[in-house]
């Protein structure tokens, strides 16, 4: 007997909208990771993108655990001689709130065109509202720690 594969017309997506305000930041990341990838679905096939759509408001209110506000260090490089750039959590979360949470994800995430797929499903801004109305989000509520 065959394993039936989800046809790519036949995947249902749905848009789910997560408040950010107080929840941790790893927990949440974890969550939307696998809701991108669509692994709480019966119908996961890891080759396929059966993910649903998530978007997160308040991005700028999310908790870190411990000491990471200070002690955790974002990297970059610029691409010339000695460009690497740091900044530590605190840093990013003043400047590029939503960045904090789109890289917790994107390290969650395949690394491959799949990934870099399912990584355009989030949608994240750093007030109360979003221009998603029209899809008609469920809330998804996670456990605040």
């Amino acid at each position: 007997m065959k394993t039936p594969l989800p046809k790519i017309d036949e995947i249902e997506r749905k848009w789910y909208v997560i408040d950010a305000k107080g929840l941790v930041l790893g927990r949440m990341a974890t969550e939307i990771a696998v809701r991108l990838r669509g692994k709480h679905k019966p119908v996961f096939t890891p080759h396929l993108d059966t993910g649903d759509f998530i978007v997160v408001v308040n991005a700028e209110k999310i908790k870190l655990s411990g000491n990471k506000l200070n002690d955790k260090m974002y990297h970059r490089h610029t691409g010339y001689m000695g460009g690497l750039k740091s900044m530590n959590a605190r840093t990013m979360l003043e400047k590029k709130p939503e960045e904090v949470i789109r890289l917790a994800v994107k390290r969650m995430l395949p690394k491959n065109k799949l990934g870099r797929k399912q990584l355009k499903k989030l949608k994240i801004y750093t007030g109360p509202e979003h221009p998603h109305q029209a899809q008609m989000p469920e809330a998804l509520e996670l456990r605040a720690a």
